[in-house]
């Protein structure tokens, strides 16, 4: 087994923009933290560079970012090009928040996935980081 399975999925889970509605990340990070991740918490109002600059330092696996305020597809697409202009490509990179159904293949397009909504169930978001990873970091098939 390859060092990157070995050891646990580390998440950093952020807000970039101007979004104080915590509430979802927290229950989020609990959830990781239960499902054996490892959970960088890097908060609210989070400028994108600030989201990218803690990726890279943290060394993580996935970026989980989340809106409640329509600006998902500016924020959430400039923390997917910024991370791949800094050469991390196999960053997993998930969204969540008040998303619109057609605003979801916009943010797909740009490698951002999940894109869920409020009441999404806790293991779907899990399962979906898990297979995210062990497909695009760890080069599982």
């Amino acid at each position: 087994m390859s060092e990157q399975r070995q050891r646990r999925i580390r998440i950093l889970l952020a807000k970039p923009g101007l979004d104080g509605h915590d509430r979802g990340l927290l229950i989020l990070a609990r959830a990781f933290r239960d499902a054996g991740f490892e959970v960088v918490y890097g908060g609210i109002l989070r400028s994108p560079e600030e989201v990218v600059e803690i990726a890279i330092q943290e060394d993580v696996d996935v970026v989980a970012l989340s809106l409640h305020n329509a600006d998902h597809i500016p924020n959430f697409i400039k923390v997917a090009r910024l991370l791949r202009e800094r050469g991390a490509n196999d960053v997993v990179i998930v969204g969540g928040g008040i998303i619109p159904p057609e605003d979801k293949p916009v943010l797909e397009k740009e490698g951002i996935t999940g894109n869920f909504g409020p009441g999404t169930p806790l293991n779907v978001i899990i399962n979906h980081i898990v297979e995210q990873v062990k497909r695009v970091r760890w080069k599982e098939t």
